[in-house]
């Protein structure tokens, strides 16, 4: 149970990647916030340095984070947010279940956007799979990991089964320069979060290969038609996707930067293979495994998503990039 919306909670933050740290450094305004490290260097960095050296550097943490490598550190938690990427999601939920045997699980805040591999579940089907009906919510919207650790202004979206519970973790989870709204689809908050990542690797492909602001502008407004195919297909609402979760994450990540995804499309415009780009990268681009999942699920539901399928074959090498533009441009014309 979640104490008064403005009292001083206890978080614990679960991964300490770019994203997680980002967050639990913004929360640490208003909270006491633990962040759970795998790596003992991270742990180090954290409260020696105030900075994490690996996954987020050169950014100066609030001198009130604490970072831990011990899971039972975070078991007095009034929250919990779990920023490991989809594909380590099972595994942390697992953990979780056995640290919680004896205990009251906290309400979980997953911040993490795909498809989980092999299985094509959305990360609330991984959490209600693991732990059954729990109060949980998905954290999403557009959101770069630096610009949110250094306190500039962001809005996101929380999306629950339970939207009474999504509006009471939005009030406990808002700072000064973060805000949250609060949703009760949390299928189209998680799909549009999601295939986002996939369509910013074509847009970074189109960029890549110079080929101008009409084609982007192209990519991404009839990538979003293929998000809402997708979304309502698996249960979600096309609303949803005209608001943070769905059309602010899409610019966001397909036009800023900042974006892995982005950068991955680009790297493959200008002719470097995924295997080069992925080690330059060093970081987890999560539109990669994604795009493998939205193409199958794409052709077992029979969705139409000819661009998210073009990426896909970029990344499984069945299709130069160059051919994936040609073959959509190529399409048989229909009407929008």
């Amino acid at each position: 149970m979640i104490r008064h919306t403005e009292s001083r909670l206890k978080l614990g933050v679960l991964a300490a990647g770019a994203w997680g740290t980002a967050l639990a450094a913004n929360w640490a305004q208003r909270h006491q916030v633990t962040l759970w490290a795998r790596e003992p260097e991270v742990v180090a960095s954290i409260n020696a340095d105030h900075v994490n050296h690996r996954f987020l550097p050169a950014i100066a943490l609030p001198l009130s984070l604490r970072a831990t490598n011990t899971l039972a550190d975070v078991l007095d938690a009034d929250i919990l947010v779990l920023a490991t990427p989809v594909a380590g999601l099972r595994a942390t939920l697992e953990a979780l279940k056995t640290l919680y045997a004896d205990a009251t699980l906290p309400p979980l805040v997953w911040v993490c956007k795909g498809f989980e591999p092999q299985t094509g579940l959305l990360p609330h089907q991984v959490v209600r799979d693991v732990l059954g009906l729990v109060p949980a919510a998905a954290l999403s919207g557009p959101s770069f990991a630096q610009e949110v650790a250094k306190g500039l202004p962001t809005a996101v979206t929380l999306g629950s089964a339970d939207l009474v519970l999504a509006e009471r973790l939005a009030e406990c989870l808002h700072t000064p320069s973060l805000r949250l709204y609060a949703s009760g689809d949390v299928v189209g908050v998680e799909v549009g979060g999601a295939v986002k990542n996939v369509l910013a690797i074509a847009t970074g492909i189109a960029d890549g290969l110079a080929l101008g602001h009409n084609a982007r502008a192209a990519l991404m407004t009839r990538g979003l038609a293929e998000i809402g195919r997708l979304c309502e297909r698996l249960g979600g609402q096309r609303e949803t996707l005209m608001g943070l979760a769905g059309l602010g994450d899409l610019i966001l990540t397909c036009t800023g930067d900042l974006s892995r995804n982005r950068q991955v499309g680009l790297a493959l415009g200008s002719g470097k293979t995924l295997q080069e780009t992925l080690e330059s990268l060093g970081h987890v681009a999560e539109g990669v495994g994604t795009a493998r999942e939205v193409a199958r699920l794409s052709t077992e539901l029979q969705v139409d998503m000819p661009i998210a399928q073009a990426v896909a074959a970029v990344i499984r090498g069945d299709l130069k990039a160059s051919d994936a533009v040609s073959q959509l441009m190529s399409r048989a014309q229909r009407t929008e």
